[in-house]
């Protein structure tokens, strides 16, 4: 994990529409950056309708919500439409982002070993330095524990 007050990696992903995003697109606001193993798997679904639904009070706080996986666009655009999320979702198809921010490596799943993205959110203050973490985060409240980091 990234250590609170370690500059933020910057970066540019496809979002959801293909469009390129980067966190220098947020300067000046606090940016939540959470990633997440699979669109659509009931734990993500869990975890982005979680911000979905906590989505006035990060915008009243004027903070962004970027969700990163290693899924394509096309996957990324289905799940966002099917679960009505109102934020970014990006693209991190090689892992580059998510190894930079220590959420990507080696996984075992059903005695399968795979490499793919870790369950990790880190909140991004305006100076772009990491001002919370947090590892391998359970998807149930989630976006209420960051909202309460926030206050």
């Amino acid at each position: 994990m990234l250590s609170v007050g370690q500059q933020a990696p910057s970066f540019e992903l496809p979002n959801h529409a293909g469009e390129p995003v980067s966190l220098s697109d947020h300067e000046g606001q606090h940016v939540v950056v959470y990633f997440y193993p699979r669109a659509d798997t009931p734990g993500c679904t869990t975890e982005a309708c979680g911000f979905r639904d906590a989505w006035d009070a990060f915008a009243e706080r004027d903070v962004a919500v970027l969700g990163v996986s290693d899924d394509s666009v096309d996957d990324l655009a289905a799940f966002r439409e099917k679960h009505d999320l109102p934020f970014e979702l990006l693209s991190d198809e090689s892992g580059e982002v998510a190894s930079a921010y220590d959420s990507y490596g080696e996984k075992q799943l059903f005695g399968n070993t795979f490499d793919g993205v870790f369950r990790n959110t880190y909140v991004v203050d305006p100076g772009v330095t990491i001002a919370a973490a947090f590892e391998d985060v359970t998807p149930e409240g989630h976006a209420a524990d960051v909202l309460a980091t926030l206050d």
